[in-house]
């Protein structure tokens, strides 16, 4: 730092200079007062001015050293700070870290209990519906049984044909018949004429029904004068007799082949026993009939200890043989009149209908059956009977002459 350095008083310049000023006259300066004002102070001695300049350069320095001194300090506090700042964020890094981890065990101890709970609730809910599953299994078949018996009790209602068109118009004709309106008026019947009416058919049923069980004519009856004149070997065995003798002696019949025309009365044991699981039967009715119906009857299956031995697969044939015929030309005359399947399921008592409806006059009938319900040893032949109506004179003359 410069500074201009004053001229001395004392110097020998000076004085020189004043030792010319005094021998040059003096001149008289007027000083106006405006120019009064602007004459300078008196100079400071040059030792006072050093001594401010330095002064004022040691302030300075002063101010230099402190700025620095607060720099620095700001800086180096500056550092600490982002040494401290750099520490606390590892310190919350470690612990962001460890509650991670923490946080990690927790929900893997939960992921394994839900894990085990749901293997429990999933072992039990699979125990339960595999138990439920063998119930409804059970309760399904139980119910198909019942279906299969609903199925089989249709079929049989069908086949008893419990109420037909044709019973329909006899009741309907019975209740015009027996009503005060008019035949075929549009006039409606009162619920007591219905009843009547109904009361009436009942009644004539019950009376029908009551005679033989069928109220149908038997022509294959033993007590009305039909016959076994031929079957299969029979399964009965006499001690020290064999059954072809007794057989030769009686004309190749058994003599307890006539329990199957005559009524059994629902007694287990009283049928005709024939050996293995086919054979036949040869009958000769009561009269010349023609065919309508066959009946075949076994023991019912609320009383019957086996029932194994009862026919299945059956076929029943006629024809007519007149007094001079040849029994070996049968074969030619013969006419089938219905085959059937005797269903165990259904009534002990069962009826076919003839399947042609030309059959013409017969007066023989042969029952064959080709399979049993299972015994191996013999089939039972509770009952068979034959139901028709007969023909006029005439007709029955011409075909016996």
């Amino acid at each position: 730092m410069s500074v201009a350095n004053p001229v001395d008083a004392n110097s020998p310049s000076l004085a020189l200079d004043r030792g010319k000023d005094s021998l040059q006259p003096k001149k008289v300066i007027t000083i106006s007062p405006l120019r009064r004002k602007r004459i300078a102070k008196p100079e400071k001695p040059r030792w006072k001015i050093v001594i401010s300049v330095l002064a004022k350069n040691l302030v300075l320095v002063f101010v230099l050293l402190g700025l620095w001194k607060m720099i620095s300090k700001w800086v180096w506090n500056s550092e600490d700070r982002a040494l401290d700042f750099e520490g606390r964020f590892s310190e919350v890094e470690a612990f962001l870290k460890t509650t991670t981890k923490m946080m990690q065990v927790q929900v893997e101890v939960i992921d394994r209990k839900i894990e085990s709970e749901a293997g429990s609730l999933r072992r039990e809910l699979t125990k339960k519906v595999e138990e439920k599953g063998v119930v409804i299994e059970t309760e399904l078949k139980k119910l198909g049984f019942r279906n299969d018996h609903l199925e089989k009790l249709l079929v049989e209602l069908k086949d008893t044909a419990f109420l037909s068109k044709d019973d329909f118009d006899m009741f309907f004709t019975e209740l015009k018949k027996k009503s005060k309106g008019v035949e075929g008026s549009d006039e409606s019947f009162s619920l007591d004429e219905i009843t009547a009416v109904a009361r009436e058919i009942v009644e004539k049923e019950i009376v029908r029904h009551s005679a033989d069980g069928l109220g149908r004519v038997d022509y294959a009856l033993a007590s009305s004068g039909a016959q076994v004149v031929k079957h299969s070997e029979p399964f009965y065995f006499v001690e020290g007799v064999s059954w072809f003798r007794q057989a030769k002696i009686q004309n190749w019949v058994h003599g307890a082949a006539q329990k199957m025309l005559q009524p059994s009365f629902g007694e287990p044991g009283q049928c005709f026993p024939l050996k293995g699981s086919n054979g036949f039967v040869e009958i000769k009715l009561r009269t010349s009939i023609i065919p309508e119906a066959v009946t075949l009857e076994h023991v019912a299956k609320n009383v019957a200890y086996d029932r194994s031995s009862a026919p299945k697969d059956c076929r029943v044939s006629a024809w007519f043989q007149g007094n001079d015929d040849d029994p070996s030309s049968q074969a030619q005359q013969m006419l089938k009149l219905v085959e059937f399947v005797y269903d165990l399921e259904r009534s002990n008592a069962q009826t076919f209908n003839v399947e042609s409806a030309d059959t013409g006059i017969v007066n023989m009938v042969r029952l064959e059956f080709a399979s049993n319900h299972g015994s191996p040893s013999h089939t039972c032949i509770y009952r068979l009977r034959v139901h028709g109506y007969e023909p006029g004179n005439v007709a029955t003359l011409a075909l016996q002459s």
